[in-house]
């Protein structure tokens, strides 16, 4: 079982910068494929980066330039770089994790677990 806790949402305008964390318990978190994925009101849950146990890298064509996702595994913690922020970032942003090696990293249902969510609101 993991449990996963985002932090560092909040309000921003727009062009400006928030760094997403997402604390991980559990001894085995290098181990899984890590990834962010946000909701926005009366929209499905989109995929925004992911990154493997490996270290290889995904994002969303949206997002790519402008954020950057990262983990310390000594930390246990995943995080969201995301700069120059535009007013339809705004969303829920949750952290995932998921056992499998195998499947898309761009798929939830790739994941095992999720945490509870943190609001990102750009001003425009």
């Amino acid at each position: 079982q993991v449990q996963l806790v985002e932090s560092g949402g909040g309000l921003v305008q727009a062009g400006g910068s928030l760094r997403l964390s997402c604390a991980a318990s559990g001894r085995t978190f290098s181990s899984y494929r890590m990834g962010w994925f946000r909701q926005a009101p009366g929209k499905d849950r989109e995929f925004v980066a992911a990154i493997r146990s490996g270290g290889s890298l995904f994002y969303a064509d949206s997002v790519k330039g402008r954020f950057t996702i990262s983990r310390d595994n000594a930390k246990n913690t995943l995080y969201l770089q995301m700069n120059s922020l535009k007013f339809e970032d705004t969303a829920v942003y949750y952290c995932a994790a998921g056992q499998s090696a195998t499947g898309s990293s761009y798929l939830p249902a790739n994941y095992d677990y999720w945490g509870q969510g943190t609001q990102v609101t750009v001003s425009s």
